[in-house]
């Protein structure tokens, strides 16, 4: 029997083409999420973001994923952590055990963005305790491990197009006043407004009741947790990262210590650019704007230039980053994070 000539049936070659580009969208969409994952011990967290790109208006959605080892209890953040900047819309969380004893726990939230420009997703902490057999269950003097995810940086797009005129237009004329009111739409009114203030004083009770005693975490916190986890990791049998990976991973961390720590956006300027805005927009001293510049260099020397670092160039570097973030952590501002603290 002979094929069917496409072109013989313009509606369905146009039906066919459609698919494909809804298709191609689709997959298009997918791959523009942000994500990163980071992994300590036996606890693999994700984080994720969709889409890249919103649009002012645009809802986005925040997933936490995370993976853990049979006999490892999660403490998974608590509602709302670190994302009171933006409107909560929804809030889906999940846990469940599967079949070979793990752990898989998921909180998935819908927000939309109250600005246009760039915006950031902070740092998320999850917690959990190690039950498993040898294994220390907590760190020395400490309730629990911690695990922070990455930052996640954005852009929420303007809906003006760039060819928009910033001429504005003339008012318009004044509105008639209603003064006609019945007194059934007072009381009707007044009802409303009681409902709601009861309704608000119920919610507001319920989770005074329900959320623990909480601490915001500081950059000095949040970085001296990432180079602790860096340290770790170079020092077990199997580093997750290479040696040059480690320079990379460590002057990201006192890159993003400086950014939290005197509110600076430079996530993309050279090294030399990222020292002259640090010493330009920051109150660091003579002595600390050397020592970064002294660890900065170094970093660059591994990551750029091919040479090989030895472990001492790596205790070395990491020497520097715990001396600069502990003499420049005084009065360091607070970061969105914030870590959820037992009772005492």
């Amino acid at each position: 029997m002979p094929r069917p000539n496409l072109l013989r049936f313009p509606f369905a070659t146009a039906l066919l083409s459609a698919l494909g580009l809804a298709l191609a969208c689709c997959s298009l969409s997918r791959a523009a999420d942000i994500e990163n994952t980071t992994t300590v011990g036996p606890v693999t967290v994700t984080a994720r973001l969709t889409p890249a790109e919103p649009t002012i208006g645009d809802e986005i959605v925040f997933e936490i994923e995370v993976a853990a080892e049979e006999a490892v209890e999660l403490l998974m953040p608590e509602f709302s952590e670190a994302l009171d900047r933006y409107t909560i819309l929804d809030f889906v969380p999940r846990q469940k055990i599967t079949a070979d004893g793990k752990t898989l726990a998921t909180q998935r939230y819908t927000l939309q963005p109250i600005a246009s420009g760039p915006q950031s997703i902070p740092s998320i902490l999850v917690e959990f305790v190690d039950n498993r057999p040898g294994q220390q269950p907590t760190p020395e003097d400490f309730d629990a491990y911690e695990v922070l995810t990455e930052r996640i940086d954005f852009t929420v797009q303007s809906v003006l197009p760039s060819s928009a005129s910033s001429e504005l237009e003339p008012p318009l004329g004044a509105l008639e006043l209603q003064t006609e009111t019945s007194s059934a739409s007072l009381w009707l009114y007044a009802l409303a407004g009681l409902a709601l203030l009861l309704a608000g004083g119920g919610l507001v009770l319920w989770f005074s009741k329900r959320r623990r005693r909480v601490k915001r975490l500081t950059a000095y916190e949040i970085a001296r947790t990432k180079l602790q986890q860096l340290i770790s990791d170079q020092q077990s049998d199997q580093p997750q990262f290479s040696v040059e990976q480690f320079f990379v991973e460590i002057s990201g961390v006192v890159r993003r210590y400086l950014e939290d720590r005197f509110e600076l956006r430079a996530p993309e300027l050279t090294t030399d650019e990222f020292l002259q805005l640090s010493a330009a927009e920051s109150s660091l001293s003579k002595a600390h704007q050397s020592l970064l510049s002294e660890f900065l260099q170094q970093a660059d020397v591994v990551k750029f230039a091919g040479v090989r670092a030895t472990p001492a160039d790596v205790q070395h570097s990491i020497q520097l980053a715990l001396q600069f973030i502990e003499e420049t952590s005084e009065s360091t501002p607070l970061n969105p994070q914030i870590r959820e603290v037992a009772h005492a």
